[in-house]
């Protein structure tokens, strides 16, 4: 850095000073005019004056013996040398070849002879400006006179520093009086309820929330002690009274810090609020304890909302457990169908068969009757155990081929296939899914065998399975061009004992339908029915993939 730097940057730093003090274009004080006037005499002159210079002009802030004034910085005796430090005095100014040029010596602003000034420079070494004693006679001054002008000008930095603090400390009581009304409001107008109190646990503050919740307001007398009693505190249960101890603030106090204690407010007078506490002891800047504060949330809903809850979860675990006893009995009920129908309708059945080796004319027809109708008796109470089962069974996820489950049924219904004609196919080749084996067999064969029963008259039934990939599972369809579902019925095919008006009357019991949608909930899929490009119905059904499985049908 040149020497023009460092002078620049030191005038910078002086000119701020300078303006800190926020003297310029402003009139002096009573003090600064008497100290003025003090140095007119003390110098035996008729004229002082107070010169403040800045970065173009000289400012005369008070004058004694004739009228002051602005003038350029260029034309001032004082800035010639105002920034040396030292006290310069010329008993006639025409003499120093310096000021004699000067238009206040020369006679163009005055004709000064006598000179004299004692710099004004703050304790960083700033120099302000100076006081300054002239006449147009010439004076000498005696070295007491000197030192009397120098501890002038040191009164008056005093006063200016004085002036400065004077106004930081307005500024301060201003700002601290509007972060006190920020923090009042703030206090005032937040839903969560603060409290202060001193090192002694004594009470100090309670905002807005804190006084309703309370119904009081901070009492300073009421000693710690009495707290639970003074202020309805108790635990959560809301009878026990909070002991000393347990009191958030003062756990506050004594710990330092507490976070998220619960407590309820029961005032007399009011109602009850559950509120979670958190606060910190406070410090000074050296560390003395001054107190503690805690913030309180009411948080009554939502202890109320958890509690609700709980209860739900209460109820469902209860509802659950007697699904499951339910689920039980129903499987003991399909055993005891079992083996207490089922078992007795096959010998009701023998005996007719013998009966009808024997009987001739309408007695025969009478008991070719009763065996349809045992046969149709053992039908539906095939279907309602495989609903019962299919519901109760335990869900065993494992890969299952469905080429090989469709191989199975179409052995399994192969004779009904042959008597109806019916030709069961597959689209592609089709994937693995994640199942039961027993329940996806047992959902592909009602589904094939429906195709089959609900055939069109006029042609031979066609049933094709397909697969889609839906990106974390699969749909399978299974298509027919058998006698469709009307559109207005398909709502409702899935309910229990569901008899379509366009089926014939004499087929089906309304219920494998509603055990496949009973299947295809319990592997967490959806089921649907709807239109085939054959005229007939496509169900279409979501299983999800096996762990192997990559996406494209294997």
């Amino acid at each position: 850095m040149d020497l023009a730097q460092r002078m620049t940057e030191h005038e910078r730093r002086r000119l701020v000073a300078l303006h800190e003090y926020r003297l310029l274009d402003n009139p002096a004080d009573d003090e600064l005019e008497a100290v003025v006037r003090v140095a007119a005499i003390v110098a035996g002159v008729p004229t002082a004056t107070l010169n403040l210079i800045d970065e173009n002009r000289q400012c005369q802030l008070t004058t004694v013996g004739f009228e002051g004034g602005d003038s350029a910085r260029s034309d001032s005796m004082c800035a010639v040398r105002f920034e040396t430090g030292e006290f310069v005095y010329r008993p006639d100014a025409r003499l120093d070849p310096v000021y004699a040029v000067n238009p206040w010596v020369t006679g163009v602003l005055a004709d000064v002879r006598f000179y004299a000034s004692a710099p004004l420079v703050t304790p960083d070494g700033h120099a302000l400006g100076s006081l300054c004693v002239f006449d147009g006679e010439r004076h000498e001054l005696t070295a007491e006179q000197i030192e009397r002008l120098q501890d002038l000008a040191q009164i008056i930095l005093a006063l200016f520093e004085r002036r400065r603090q004077a106004r930081i400390n307005a500024e301060l009581a201003i700002a601290a009086e509007e972060r006190q009304r920020w923090t009042d409001t703030l206090l005032e107008t937040i839903d969560v309820a603060v409290v202060a109190a001193d090192p002694m646990g004594r009470l100090t503050l309670f905002n807005r929330a804190a006084r309703e919740w309370h119904g009081l307001d901070a009492d300073p007398d009421v000693d710690p002690w009495d707290f639970s009693d003074k202020y309805d505190l108790f635990e959560t249960d809301g009878r026990t009274r909070l002991a000393h101890h347990r009191i958030p603030l003062l756990r506050a106090l004594r710990e330092g810090c507490v976070s998220d204690a619960e407590m309820i407010i029961r005032p007399k007078h009011g109602q009850p609020v559950h509120v979670s506490v958190s606060g910190r002891a406070l410090c000074g800047p050296d560390g003395a304890p001054q107190g503690a504060v805690v913030a309180m949330n009411d948080v009554t809903t939502a202890r109320a909302q958890q509690r609700a809850i709980e209860e739900a979860r209460r109820e469902l675990a209860s509802a659950n457990a007697e699904l499951r006893r339910s689920n039980a009995d129903l499987t003991n009920f399909a055993g005891a169908v079992s083996h207490d129908l089922v078992s007795p309708l096959a010998a009701v059945g023998g005996y007719l068969e013998l009966i009808g080796d024997e009987a001739q004319g309408l007695s025969l027809k009478w008991v070719e009757s009763a065996g349809k109708a045992v046969e149709r008796m053992r039908d539906l109470i095939g279907s309602l155990l495989d609903y019962a089962r299919a519901g109760s069974a335990p869900v065993r996820l494992q890969e299952v081929d469905l080429a090989d489950i469709v191989e199975q049924v179409r052995l399994d219904l192969g004779s009904d296939a042959d008597a109806a004609n019916a030709r069961i196919s597959a689209e592609g080749a089709l994937p693995a899914v994640a199942g039961d084996p027993v329940l996806v067999r047992q959902l592909l064969q009602n589904l094939v065998a429906n195709a089959i029963k609900y055939r069109h008259p006029d042609r031979s039934p066609e049933i094709t399975v397909s697969t889609g990939d839906t990106g974390d599972g699969w749909v399978i369809r299974v298509a027919d061009n058998g006698l469709g579902i009307p559109a207005d019925q398909r709502g409702r095919v899935f309910d229990m004992f569901t008899r379509l008006d366009n089926a014939p009357a004499a087929k089906g019991h309304g219920i494998g339908l509603s055990t496949c949608a009973r299947i295809v909930e319990r592997h967490g899929g959806t089921i649907e029915v709807g239109d085939s490009a054959s005229g007939g119905t496509t169900v279409s059904f979501t299983l999800p993939k096996a762990a192997s499985s990559s996406g494209e049908p294997e």
